[in-house]
């Protein structure tokens, strides 16, 4: 099998502010699909687009907006590609600043931002989702084994992939990412959709039973165990998130 394309990721945290009360998320929906529509399923720079809600994480009023690009050089021409595009959907200058600031009520002005490189194979959905998705995020801890190797780990994270996340019909889609650039160069990111909240649970039993299916003797299991964990310190974070499947442009492979 071919080696996956790498693409580059932006993931900006925004916060809904609670404090516009006549705020509904109907009209919230509204803005963000109309900007959708006549910028960022316009703009050939962004090749995938998510919007992720809170759903089990530390702050309820998190809303993810995910960004996906060929390069690195393309965020930037992505940002320039917006601005015309805005401009081409709302010219006239009062009408456009109109439309930003009843947007932007929304939002608390604070903001953060990761920019992540996909690792590995991918389990992709067969199509964009016409429902609300459940999307589990692991984020793990990369450790500096001194007898680990590059080759080691890729050869480890596709084992893994192929006896077990592939076959994992429970699991929807699979992503991973490397850091690039944000507040931890040892982060390592995952990412499983599955369709419902219970679903988490069902995956890992059924990655469970594949994991024993693969490797049937348990020595070989605690082998593999302790060839892979050497690699993270053991330290990890579990982020639940819902998507809004209105919100969402599909990457197409070239």
């Amino acid at each position: 099998m071919a080696q996956e394309k790498m693409y580059y990721l932006t993931v900006t945290t925004t916060y809904r502010n609670f404090e516009h009360k006549e705020g509904k998320m109907e009209d919230w929906l509204a803005l963000e699909k109309e900007y959708l529509e006549k910028v960022i399923k316009k703009n050939e720079f962004i090749l995938g687009y998510n919007v992720l809600n809170h759903y089990y994480t530390a702050h309820n009023g998190e809303i993810i907006f995910v960004h996906v690009y060929e390069s690195w050089d393309a965020i930037e021409k992505a940002w320039n590609k917006n601005e015309e595009l805005a401009k081409a959907a709302w010219p006239d200058e009062k009408a456009r600043k109109a439309y930003y600031e009843k947007r932007s009520k929304y939002y608390k002005p604070r903001h953060s931002d990761e920019i992540y490189v996909t690792y590995g194979d991918r389990k992709r959905m067969a199509k964009a989702p016409d429902k609300p998705m459940v999307y589990y995020v692991r984020k793990s801890i990369f450790d500096t084994p001194k007898d680990g190797t590059d080759k080691e780990f890729n050869d480890l994270s596709k084992q893994l992939f192929d006896n077990v996340t592939m076959k994992n019909d429970v699991v929807k889609a699979y992503y991973a990412y490397n850091h690039a650039w944000g507040s931890n160069n040892m982060e390592f990111v995952e990412v499983f959709v599955v369709d419902n909240l219970g679903d988490i649970e069902n995956a890992w039993k059924k990655d469970d039973e594949l994991f024993k299916a693969k490797w049937k003797d348990e020595k070989g299991r605690e082998e593999f165990d302790k060839k892979m964990g050497k690699y993270f310190t053991g330290q990890h974070g579990d982020f639940i998130y819902q998507s809004v499947p209105e919100l969402y442009k599909q990457v197409v492979p070239k």
